[in-house]
């Protein structure tokens, strides 16, 4: 990946942990709690593609894991946003944007279910089944339904800043005035000519050119006409 996408993932990242975990789980909302975090990876890997969003998902996940106040194993986050965003940035929309709002936010409610499910049953390898007692299709409902209010605000966001971050203007044309300035030099080292300078300078070759011809026409004794 991109130093500036390697940046931009890990500032969005943080701030949407930290979000997460400070505002959004302590508002006791019954079911699932609203998963920033998922939504953030779903953006990215939407403009980032596949690897990108694999990465992206598992650097994301195993911050969780370790982030307090975590009480599963380490790495079991990190699979799930993983593959998350994994398939998630095979379903990207051309040149990462979006033309309909329909497709984005069907891959949310299919992740909000995808990663819960996936949660429980990495959960259910290593003996966690506290899914069991919460409720199975609650979680998925809730989740499904808070990733759904909540993504119109988020994956937008997420979305545009990674592009902006791919492609800056400033750079672009940055590049092209340095692109202009050496293919003038090229043309006037080449020429002699100076583009866009003064307005006599192909009237002074012409000058000089004449005045060549002449030299030689009086060395040779050739009558010019």
């Amino acid at each position: 990946m991109r130093v500036n996408r390697i940046l931009l993932s890990a500032a969005l990242v943080v701030v949407a942990l930290v979000i997460q975990v400070s505002v959004l789980a302590r508002l006791h909302l019954p079911g699932a709690v609203p998963d920033l975090l998922l939504l953030t990876v779903l953006g990215l890997a939407m403009v980032y593609g596949h690897v990108g969003g694999a990465l992206v998902g598992f650097g994301a996940g195993l911050l969780a894991d370790l982030a307090p106040p975590a009480d599963h194993a380490a790495g079991r986050y990190a699979l799930v946003l993983c593959v998350v965003g994994y398939l998630a940035g095979l379903v990207r929309p051309e040149n990462g944007r979006l033309k309909s709002a329909s497709g984005p936010m069907a891959v949310v409610v299919a992740a909000a279910l995808g990663s819960t499910l996936l949660y429980a049953g990495v959960g259910a390898l290593v003996g966690d089944t506290a899914a069991r007692h919460v409720g199975l299709p609650g979680l998925l409902f809730s989740a499904a339904l808070y990733d759904l209010l909540l993504a119109p605000f988020v994956v937008p966001g997420v979305m545009w800043l990674a592009r902006r971050s791919d492609n800056d203007p400033l750079t672009e044309s940055g590049s092209a005035a340095k692109a202009g300035d050496i293919s003038s030099g090229w043309l006037s080292s080449g020429t002699g000519l100076r583009i866009g300078g003064q307005r006599g300078g192909l009237g002074a070759l012409k000058a000089r050119a004449r005045t060549r011809s002449a030299k030689v026409g009086r060395i040779k004794g050739v009558k010019r006409l």
